[in-house]
Parts: C-alpha cells; structure tokens; sequence
C-alpha cells in the first residue's frame, strides 16, 4: 500500500469515527507535526501527524477518538475518560505506545 493510500484510508477512519461521535469537520489535514500526533479547534479544525498512517489502525483509533472528543469535553478529566472507555475500552495501552514511539498528545 502506498503512502497516498495510507492517508486516504486515515481520512476515511477520521471520518467514520466523527460521524459515529457526531462531529463536525470543518478541515481535516495529514501534515508534518514535531510534538503532537494531532491537534483540534474549536472552530472544526483537524491536524494529524503525517506518521500516524503508517502505524497501525488501533492507534489512528485512538488519537482520532482522543480529538475528536475534545469538541465535546475540552480537558481529560472524568469524562472524557468515561467517554474514552465506553468507545476504546482500555485506552491507556494504546497511549503507552504512543508514549513509546514518540510525540505526546
């Protein structure tokens, strides 16, 4: 699968997960990122880091969970680890690895 794939099949994982949580996307982008493996606004504003899609897809799910419900609960207290749970079930590994590989979130 190329690169170009890969982000394509991103696009359409970010867009599954903002349907399913009811999002609205206003600019979705895949770009070079040096400290975050994405970011959001709250003007609808989506970034993911260009490095993302080469990983594998339980970690898209992941941090395009993890965004997308700062549009809803904007800090990472109880419930949006509530709400991480009830989508992800036990999340933590996934940001352990993400911790491992590197960036931060």
């Amino acid at each position: 699968m190329t690169a170009t794939d890969q982000k394509d099949r991103f696009k359409q994982r970010v867009r599954h997960w903002a349907d399913k949580l009811e999002v609205r996307i206003v600019w979705l982008g895949v770009r070079p990122m040096r400290n975050k493996w994405a970011s959001c606004s709250t003007a609808g504003h989506l970034n993911f880091s260009d490095e993302l899609p080469a990983l594998k897809p339980e970690l898209w799910d992941y941090v395009i969970v993890h965004e997308l419900l700062h549009f809803s609960v904007p800090n990472h207290g109880k419930l949006w680890k509530s709400l991480m749970r009830a989508h992800l079930g036990a999340y933590e590994a996934h940001a352990d690895e993400l911790k491992r590989i590197g960036h931060g979130l």
